[in-house]
């Protein structure tokens, strides 16, 4: 997915650029928080992981879903992430 392809080498050609657009657009109508904000969260997100391990950021994807919470049924937003693990990192020190 190249919804956050912030940190990517790829070359934005307008038309990946503007398919960018248009999910971040539908993201923000499906869970009424800011573009900006979803590029926070990847970016953050990219830090933690890269501490403990070597990720494949062109194949990192985030979406946000609606899903059942609790016992009462409600639907939510979900944040999920699929983040391809290229090796782990040795941390001991």
């Amino acid at each position: 997915m190249e919804l956050f392809n912030v940190f990517s080498n790829k070359k934005k050609t307008s038309k990946n650029i503007a398919k960018e657009r248009l999910r971040l657009v539908l993201l923000h109508d499906r869970t009424n928080c800011s573009p900006h904000f979803l590029s926070m969260v990847k970016e953050d997100i990219i830090k933690v992981i890269t501490d403990y391990m070597v990720i494949d950021e062109e194949g990192l994807e985030i979406k946000i879903i609606k899903t059942k919470c609790g016992a009462d049924g409600r639907i939510v937003p979900a944040l999920v992430a699929n983040i391809p693990i290229k090796k782990m990192k040795d941390r001991r020190r």
